[in-house]
C-alpha cells in the first residue's frame, strides 16, 4: 500500500491514475489524499477558479480507475489544524460524503476540539453514521493543532492509522517557511519500544474492522520505510505478491 500525496497538490489526470493502477500488483492498494481545496486548505497558486461541484466531479473522475479496479482503500480527507468542531464544519463533512457517495472516505482531524470531552463520542458516532473511516493518529501532543491517540474503529471494513512521528518541537510551524517546516515536522524515527505500544492496539482494532492499514508519514529523513518494516516484524506480517520492479510513476 502507498499513500498518494500528489493528489493533494493537484487533481491528477485520469490516465495517470489508470497507469498506476495497471502497473501495480493485483494486491496493491492506494490511499489517495483529497485535493487541497476539498479540505479547506485553499486554492494553490496558479490553479483555476472552479466551483466546489466541478472540483469534486473532476476528482471523482480522476480516482475512478483505482476505485473500479478495487485498489482504492480510501480517499483521505486530512483537515487542517484550524478546522475545529463546529456545526458548519460537521455539515461540510456530510456534504463531502454525499458528493463522494460511491467512494471509501477517510477523515483525519488535526484540531483537538473534535475530541474534547463533550464532543469525542459524538465525533466518532458521526463518522460511523456517515460510513466514514476514522484515521487514528500517532503524532506529537503539541496543543490544539494535534489530536490525542484514540484507537477507535468507525467502519467495519477498514481502519487506518497514520504515524507522523513525535517531534513535538518541530510540529508547529512557528514562523518557518513551508519547505523547512515540513522537513522538520516529520523528522522522527520511532524506537522499537514506541512501535511495540501499537501492537495490542492494532490487534484490538482488527477485532472490529476487516482490515487495519498502517501508514508511516515520518518521511522527511527517510525513516518511514524502516519503521514500517519494524512494525511488520512486530506484527508478524510477511509481504506477499509484490512485483520485484519499480513502477513508472510519471
Amino acid at each position: 500500500m502507498v499513500e498518494v500525496d500528489s493528489t493533494y497538490h493537484a487533481i491528477q489526470a485520469k490516465e495517470r491514475m489508470a497507469r498506476w493502477t495497471e502497473e501495480t500488483p493485483e494486491t496493491f492498494r492506494f490511499v489517495v489524499k483529497a485535493y487541497r481545496e476539498m479540505t479547506g486548505h485553499g486554492r494553490r497558486e496558479g490553479a483555476p477558479v472552479r466551483s466546489a461541484k466541478a472540483i469534486f466531479q473532476e476528482f471523482r473522475e480522476s480516482v475512478k480507475p483505482m476505485a473500479d479496479a478495487g485498489k482504492l482503500t480510501a480517499v483521505l480527507f486530512q483537515f487542517p489544524p484550524w478546522y475545529d468542531c463546529t456545526s458548519k464544519h460537521v455539515q461540510y463533512i456530510r456534504r463531502c460524503r454525499q458528493a463522494c457517495a460511491d467512494l471509501p472516505l477517510a477523515v483525519e482531524f488535526r484540531n483537538q476540539t473534535w475530541f474534547a470531552p463533550q464532543f469525542r463520542d459524538r465525533t466518532l458516532r458521526f463518522l460511523e453514521d456517515e460510513k466514514l473511516i476514522y484515521v487514528v493518529c500517532d503524532e506529537p501532543q503539541a496543543g490544539v493543532g494535534s489530536v490525542p491517540v484514540i484507537p477507535a474503529v468507525t467502519h467495519s471494513e477498514q481502519a487506518i492509522i497514520r504515524f507522523h512521528g513525535r517531534n513535538t518541537s518541530g510540529w508547529n510551524k512557528a514562523g518557518r517557511s513551508d519547505a523547512h517546516w515540513r522537513d522538520v515536522r516529520y523528522a522522527y524515527r520511532y524506537s522499537e519500544e514506541e512501535l511495540k505500544e501499537w501492537v495490542p492496539r492494532v490487534i484490538k482494532m482488527k477485532e472490529h474492522a476487516e482490515q487495519v492499514s498502517l501508514l508511516f508519514n515520518n518521511n522527511s529523513q527517510g525513516d518511514a520505510a524502516n519503521n514500517a518494516k519494524q512494525m511488520m516484524h512486530l506484527l508478524g506480517i510477511e509481504p506477499k505478491g509484490l512485483a520485484p520492479r519499480q513502477i513508472e510513476m510519471f
